[in-house]
């Protein structure tokens, strides 16, 4: 099976013959600052809100004690609500929704605390110290229109309007399940396989000469990751599906172990 590029080369963002690109579209600047400005105005409420009840509650306060519940509630405002709300809501707050975008880690997946906490901490100084200024400049310079949080975090704002809907993938073909039961799938490339499932998705969208060099550059990128390789007449197509699948399923039953586990150590410890 052979490549119609370099082997092992790194895909990224894939166009096709329709110029149809295989990716999330990255949202615009405009709906980007848009959204944060909303998002601005309502923190910036909540934080005046609560900076005056308290004045209010605690006029007697001595200056010290002061100075700590206001510094607590600058970073309940500016970094905990915002971590809170884009984890709950998986990259979308107030301002995002209205938008219609939110933000993604860098292989299209939702964000997780941990994403959302540097976001946060930086944006603590990028936006709000600095007036913003830092993440103007690196949102116009970076491809997919980052800040310098979501460089550090992984992540970027997506068109989610816009963006295709989720669509499974195909079943595992029988002439290759054998082979993915026993591979050794090592950990693929996210870009690449962000760019393979896109592919899936789209295949019957495709311009056939487009679609078969385009299955034959994923599948040629990929298969430096497995071991052994595919059988020597595999479809490049349905190589891409029983590598994708088989890993599916290798992430579910080791989620599906990690939380008997967990289950087991909750009773454990409920008898202790």
């Amino acid at each position: 099976m052979s490549a119609a590029g370099p082997v092992g080369e790194p895909v990224g963002e894939i166009v096709t013959g329709e110029a149809v690109v295989l990716g999330l579209r990255a949202a615009s600047f405009a709906s980007r600052m848009l959204s944060a400005l909303l998002d601005a105005v309502i923190v910036g409420l909540v934080f005046g809100a609560l900076l005056w009840g308290t004045s209010a509650l605690l006029s007697d306060t001595d200056e010290a004690a002061s100075a700590a519940i206001t510094l607590a509630e600058t970073v309940l405002c500016f970094v905990g609500i915002p971590v809170a709300v884009e984890t709950a809501t998986r990259g979308r707050t107030v301002g995002k929704l209205v938008m219609g975008v939110r933000v993604v880690r860098d292989d299209g997946g939702p964000v997780r605390f941990r994403h959302s906490l540097v976001r946060a901490v930086l944006g603590l100084f990028e936006l709000w110290s600095l007036a913003g200024s830092p993440a103007i400049i690196c949102s116009l310079i970076t491809q997919r229109g980052k800040r310098v949080g979501d460089l550090l975090a992984g992540t970027y704002v997506v068109r989610e309007r816009s963006s295709a809907r989720h669509v499974p993938l195909p079943p595992m073909p029988p002439e290759l399940a054998g082979w993915a039961r026993t591979a050794d799938i090592g950990r693929l490339p996210l870009d690449t396989t962000t760019a393979a499932r896109q592919f899936l998705a789209r295949t019957a969208t495709l311009n056939p000469a487009s679609r078969t060099a385009l299955g034959l550059q994923l599948a040629g990128a990929l298969i430096p990751f497995v071991n052994p390789a595919p059988p020597a007449q595999a479809d490049p197509e349905r190589f891409l599906v029983a590598v994708l699948v088989e890993r599916r399923d290798r992430d579910f039953e080791r989620m599906q172990r990690r939380e008997a586990r967990t289950r087991e150590l909750e009773r454990t410890i409920g008898r202790a």
